[in-house]
């Protein structure tokens, strides 16, 4: 197709048209976060945590993806969570104010990779 002009993302929707869409583009957020601790039964406890501060704190939606899960407000994406390792879950989020920015409980960094947020902290257990 790269010789008729056609690449990129139009070359990559043609093919998966006419031989089929990966799974984690036709699975559900649901499916796709129980996909990501499947194999780590013991992280569920802390991102069902997380989910449910964020729930109380208000307005804020979860988006599921293929190996992490966004958090985000109407107006943007403050935080994503991935299951890291076994052991562990990151917690990737931008913070609202100077003060958050300093905090030693929080690592800052740059080029995390997919949902990319500002600090990040190692959470090991819900609590």
């Amino acid at each position: 197709m790269g010789h008729q002009g056609v690449n990129g993302y139009p070359q990559s929707f043609l093919v998966m048209e006419r031989f089929g869409y990966p799974d984690f583009l036709t699975s559900s957020a649901d499916e796709l976060i129980d996909g990501q601790y499947r194999d780590r039964p013991e992280l569920r406890p802390i991102l069902d945590a997380i989910l449910a501060r964020v729930a109380a704190a208000g307005e804020a939606t979860v988006q599921g993806r293929k190996g992490y899960i966004s958090l985000l407000t109407p107006k943007r994406t403050f935080a994503a969570v991935q299951a890291a390792t076994k052991r562990r879950v990151d917690l990737r989020a931008a913070p609202p104010g100077p003060a958050a920015r300093r905090s030693h409980r929080i690592a800052r960094r740059h080029g995390f990779g997919p949902g990319d947020r500002s600090h990040r902290t190692h959470i090991s257990r819900a609590g």
